[in-house]
C-alpha cells in the first residue's frame, strides 16, 4: 500500500476547507471588541479571566491533544500496545490532584504565569532561567513536534511535501489566534475538540468494522475482540520486564514512579496548559473545568491509541510507527476521510495556536513587562504578537532536522521533558510548601536535577554501546543499573529533592521568602467535583483491572 499520496476528493476537500474558514470566522466573531476598545494583555493573554468551566476543559484538552499525541501515541499503540495510553489514563487522576491541590495555591497568590510563581517565591534569577527554559522547550519541542508529525500526516493524506505542509499548518495556527489571544483560542476549542472527538470515533469505527468483516456495531465489536485474539500481547497496561519496550513504559512504574512526576510537571506546573485554568471566571469553575477535562482523557486513548492498532491487522508493513493513524485516514470512503482530516487540523492547529500563546505569553509578562515596566498594555500586546511570528518561523525552520529521523517522535519528546520535569516538580513543591527553601536550592533542584539525568542518560547509552567517544568505563557499567527513562526520572526527582533541601539548609535567601500560606487556603471542593472525581478513579481502576 502506497503510504503517501493525494487521497482527498473534491467532497473532501470542501469539507476541510468549510471547517477552515469556519474555525477561522468564528475566532474573529468571539475575540471582537468594540471600536473604541484597545485590546488589554490580560484580554489577549488571559482571556479576562472570564473563561467559563466548559470552555477551560475543552481548552486544556485541545492545547494537550496535538500531532505528537493523535500520531505519535497512535504510533505507539501500533509498536507498543494499549500500554502507551496510561500516559492518558493517569493524567486523568493528575488533573483531579492539581484541581483540588494546586489550584487554590494559585488563585489565593494571584499566580498568572509560572516564571511569576518563581519570581515570588525565588526572585527574578530563578524566574529568568525557568522562562527562557519553558521558550526553549514550546518552541523546539512541542510547537515543532507538532508541526512536524502535523506535516507527515498531511503528507501522507494529501502528497504535499511536509515542509510545505508544516508551514501551511502553522501559518493557519498564527492566524486565527494572533487577533483575538487566549480568547480566541480557548472558545474555539469547544469545536475543535467536539470536531477531533467525533473524527476519532469515525475513524475508530470504520477501521474496527473492516477488521470485522461489517459496517456495524457488531463489526466494531468482532474487529476489536479479533486484535486482541491476534495480538494479545499488546493489550496489557504493565508491560513484563520481557517486553522489548519495557524501557519506554516499565511496568508497575507507569503507577507509582516517575510517570506521577512527569504528570504533575506537566499538568500542574505548565504554563500552556495552566493559563487556561488561570483565566477562569472563579476557583470553582476552574476546578469543574479541570475535572471535565479529566474525563474527557479516559477517552483519548480510544480515539488516538486504538487507530494505530488497527494498523497492526490492515497496514502491517507500514514504513515507521507514526505513519499509522495517516494510513488508517487513507482507508477511509469519501467524505468520511474530509471529516477525519478536518478534525486532525483542528487538534494540530488548536494545539499550535496554545503553544503560540504561551509563548506570547511567557516572553511578554516574564521577560519583556518586567524589564520595560513603563511599556503600554497596546506596545505589550504587539511585542505578544511578534513573538508569536518569531516562534512559528523558528519552529518551522527546525522541524525537519530536528525530528525528520525519528520513528516515535512522541517518546523522544517525552525522554527529553524528563530530564527537566523532576527539577521542576521539586522547586514548585518546595517552593509551595516550604519557606526555608532558598533561591540557592532551587538552582541546585534544577542544575543537579539536569545534571543526573544526563549522568543516567549516558550510562543507559553505555549499556549498549561500547565506548562513549572513545571513552570506556565498564566499572560504571558494572555498579549502575541501565534504567527505562521512567524509573530515571522517578530516581532524578529523589536526587534533585534531596539537593534543594541540603543546599536551602545549607544557605539563606538575602531577600525575605515568601511562601503560600496553606493556613488560608481552603481546599474544599465542591460536590460536583467530588462526584466528577470520584467517578475518575472508579473508572481508572476498572481499566487497570481488566487489561492488567
Amino acid at each position: 500500500m502506497p503510504v503517501s499520496g493525494n487521497h482527498l476528493s473534491l467532497l473532501d476537500l470542501s469539507i476541510t476547507a468549510a471547517y477552515a474558514v469556519a474555525i477561522f470566522g468564528l475566532a474573529q466573531y468571539v475575540s471582537r471588541r468594540k471600536n473604541h476598545e484597545a485590546q488589554s494583555t490580560s484580554g489577549f493573554f488571559f482571556a479576562g479571566n472570564q473563561l467559563p468551566w466548559w470552555a477551560i476543559g475543552t481548552s486544556l484538552i485541545a492545547a494537550n491533544i496535538s500531532a505528537e499525541q493523535i500520531i505519535g501515541m497512535s504510533g505507539s499503540g501500533f509498536r507498543i500496545g494499549l500500554a502507551v495510553a496510561s500516559y492518558e489514563w493517569m493524567s486523568a487522576a493528575t488533573l483531579i490532584l492539581v484541581g483540588k491541590y494546586v489550584l487554590p495555591v494559585f488563585f489565593r497568590n494571584g499566580v498568572m504565569t509560572m516564571p511569576g510563581f518563581l519570581a515570588q517565591r525565588f526572585g527574578p534569577s530563578v524566574k529568568t532561567l525557568m522562562a527562557v527554559f519553558w521558550l526553549a522547550q514550546y518552541i523546539l519541542i512541542n510547537l515543532t513536534g507538532i508541526l512536524w508529525l502535523g506535516g507527515t500526516a498531511i503528507t501522507t493524506v494529501t502528497g504535499l511535501d511536509p515542509v510545505v505542509a508544516l508551514v501551511l499548518l502553522g501559518g493557519f495556527a498564527l492566524a486565527y489566534q494572533i487577533s483575538g489571544g487566549l480568547k480566541a483560542v480557548a472558545l474555539t476549542d469547544v469545536v475543535q475538540v467536539s470536531l477531533l472527538t467525533l473524527g476519532g470515533l469515525i475513524i475508530v469505527a470504520l477501521t474496527l468494522s473492516r477488521i470485522g468483516g461489517e459496517a456495524s456495531l457488531g463489526g466494531v465489536a468482532h474487529g476489536f475482540s479479533t486484535l486482541m485474539q491476534r495480538f494479545p500481547e499488546h493489550f496489557h497496561m504493565i508491560l513484563p520486564k520481557s517486553s522489548p519496550y519495557y524501557k519506554d513504559l516499565p511496568g508497575i512504574a507507569v503507577l507509582v514512579g516517575g510517570m506521577w512526576i512527569m504528570n504533575a510537571s506537566y499538568w500542574g506546573f505548565n504554563q500552556y496548559i495552566i493559563q487556561r485554568a488561570l483565566a477562569a471566571k472563579s476557583l470553582p469553575e476552574a476546578q469543574t473545568g479541570v475535572a471535565f477535562a479529566a474525563w474527557l482523557k479516559l477517552l483519548i486513548p480510544v480515539i488516538v491509541v486504538l487507530p494505530g492498532m488497527a494498523a497492526l491487522a490492515l497496514a502491517p508493513d507500514i514504513p515507521t510507527s507514526d505513519h499509522a493513524y495517516p494510513t488508517m485516514m487513507t482507508l477511509l470512503p469519501q467524505g468520511f476521510l474530509g471529516l477525519v482530516f478536518a478534525s486532525l487540523v483542528a487538534a494540530i492547529v488548536a494545539s499550535s495556536a496554545s503553544k503560540i500563546n504561551s509563548v506570547a505569553t511567557i516572553f511578554t509578562m516574564d521577560l519583556v513587562k518586567p524589564a520595560r515596566p513603563a511599556v503600554s498594555d497596546h506596545t505589550l500586546v504587539f511585542i505578544g504578537r511578534a513573538s508569536s511570528v518569531a516562534a512559528v518561523v523558528i519552529a518551522a525552520v527546525v522541524a525537519k532536522p530536528l525530528l525528520g529521523h525519528f520513528d516515535q517522535v512522541f517518546q523522544f519528546g517525552q525522554s527529553l521533558t524528563g530530564f527537566f520535569a523532576p527539577g521542576i516538580v521539586v522547586i514548585f513543591t518546595l517552593g509551595m510548601l516550604w519557606k526555608r527553601c532558598t533561591t540557592q536550592g532551587a538552582f541546585a533542584a534544577v542544575t543537579i536535577g539536569f545534571l543526573a539525568s544526563c549522568f543516567f542518560y549516558l550510562v543507559s547509552y553505555m549499556h549498549t554501546h561500547a565506548a562513549l567517544w572513545g571513552w570506556q568505563a565498564p566499572w560504571l557499567v558494572a555498579h549502575v543499573p541501565d534504567m527505562p527513562f521512567l524509573n530515571r526520572v522517578g530516581w532524578v526527582f529523589w536526587i534533585a529533592l534531596a539537593s534543594c533541601v541540603a543546599v536551602s539548609l545549607l544557605t539563606k535567601d538575602e531577600r525575605e521568602a515568601r511562601t503560600a500560606d496553606l493556613s488560608s487556603i481552603d481546599f474544599r471542593t465542591t460536590a460536583s467535583f467530588n462526584a466528577m472525581a470520584a467517578g475518575i478513579i472508579v473508572v481508572l481502576v476498572a481499566l487497570y483491572l481488566t487489561f492488567w
